[in-house]
């Protein structure tokens, strides 16, 4: 398992588009990890906190990258 900094610095790399890719597949985990807890099926209910806080990563990691988007149109001027 790589540590937090190393999994962040992985996340960084990561295009706008493969976030976005991410953020959906998370999401679908999310979901399937809902519907096994409501059914009592769920072989690690922390598996879905985990879940919740990598969704969060990786959204904060998309509003950093257009706000320093944003920012370098706003001083080209256009």
């Amino acid at each position: 398992m790589e540590t937090r900094s190393a999994h962040l610095k992985n996340l960084r790399a990561l295009t706008v588009d493969e976030l976005d890719t991410k953020v959906s597949d998370l999401k679908k985990d999310m979901f399937t990890l809902r519907f096994q807890l409501v059914t009592g099926r769920i072989e690690n209910p922390a598996k879905i906190r985990h879940t919740r806080r990598e969704i969060a990563r990786a959204k904060t990691i998309l509003s950093e990258t257009a706000r320093v988007t944003a920012g370098e149109r706003w001083e080209k001027g256009t």
